[in-house]
C-alpha cells in the first residue's frame, strides 16, 4: 500500500531551510491567490522542504468535497485519500523522471520548466480525469525545488497519463513512456493562423455557417480547416479541440 513517504525521494529533497526563510513566503501566497481569483484552475503550492501544501485555492474542483484548509492539512495525504490506488504508482514515477529531467537542465533555465500529466480524483462516487501542471515558484541557491506552483483543471483527454515537459527557454517539449520508463521528444503542435481563427470563433459560439462568413471562406473551407485541428490534436469534436488547446497553450 503506497505511503505518503512515497511521494518524496533524493531527486526531491530540500535540505536547508530556515525560519527566515518562511517569514518571506507570503507573497508567494498572495500571488497564488490572486491568480486563483482570475482562473476556474484550481491552484495549490507544494512545499517540498516540509513535505505539504502551503496553500489551495477554494476552487472545488481538487477539493473532492473537503474544504481548501482541509485539503491543505491532508497534504500529500489528499492523493492517497482521493486518487485511485493503481493510479498512485504513475504519480510517484513520474515524480522521480519530472525532477530528474528538472535537474538536467542548467540553474539558469529551470524556472522556464512545467510537467503537465493527467490523472483521476474521485469525489464520492464520482471519477474525475483532471490535468496537473506543476512549475517551480521558489527555489534554494543551488537551484532545487522548494516551492512549486500546480494547476488542477479538466482534462481534454479520455484517460489518465499524457505525461508531458516543457522547456519554454527553448520551445522544446518532451513526453514520458510509462512503457519504456524513459523521456522522448514530442512534435510540436503548429496551428495554421486559420486554424486558430477558428478555434477562437468557435470559443466566442459562432457557428460553422457564421465562422465562413465571418473568414470570408466556403463553408467546406472552413470544414477543411476544421478536419485539420481535429487531426492535430488528435481530437473527435470542437470541445475537444477548444480544451486541448487551450491546454497547450495553441490559441
Amino acid at each position: 500500500m503506497a505511503q505518503i513517504d512515497d511521494f518524496f525521494m533524493y531527486e526531491n529533497r530540500v535540505e536547508g531551510i530556515t525560519d527566515a526563510d518562511y517569514q518571506r513566503v507570503q507573497p508567494y501566497v498572495e500571488a497564488a491567490q490572486a491568480f486563483a481569483q482570475t482562473t476556474y484552475q484550481s491552484i495549490y503550492i507544494i512545499d517540498y522542504y516540509r513535505k505539504n501544501f502551503l496553500y489551495v485555492s477554494d476552487n472545488p474542483l481538487f477539493l473532492c468535497g473537503h474544504t481548501a484548509d482541509e485539503v491543505r492539512q491532508m497534504g500529500y495525504g489528499f492523493y492517497l485519500s482521493h486518487v485511485p490506488e493503481d493510479e498512485v504508482p504513475m504519480l510517484t514515477e513520474l515524480n522521480r523522471s519530472g525532477f530528474r529531467a528538472f535537474y538536467d537542465e542548467p540553474v539558469e533555465n529551470r524556472r522556464q520548466c512545467m510537467m503537465s500529466y493527467d490523472f483521476h480524483i474521485t469525489h464520492g462516487d464520482r471519477l474525475l480525469l483532471v490535468n496537473h501542471k506543476i512549475t517551480p515558484l521558489a527555489m534554494t541557491p543551488e537551484g532545487r525545488v522548494w516551492l512549486a506552483l500546480c494547476t488542477v483543471s479538466l482534462s481534454p483527454h479520455k484517460e489518465s497519463g499524457h505525461i508531458e515537459f516543457f522547456q519554454f527557454h527553448t520551445g522544446e517539449k518532451r513526453e514520458y513512456s510509462l512503457e519504456a520508463h524513459r523521456w522522448k521528444s514530442r512534435e510540436t503542435i503548429t496551428l495554421k493562423p486559420e486554424e486558430k481563427q477558428i478555434l477562437t470563433l468557435s470559443a466566442q459560439g459562432y457557428t460553422m455557417k457564421e465562422i465562413a462568413e465571418k473568414m470570408l471562406r466556403s463553408f467546406d473551407t472552413v470544414k477543411f480547416y476544421r478536419r485539420q485541428i481535429f487531426e492535430k490534436l488528435d481530437v473527435q469534436n470542437i470541445t475537444e479541440a477548444l480544451a486541448l488547446a487551450t491546454n497547450y497553450g495553441l490559441v
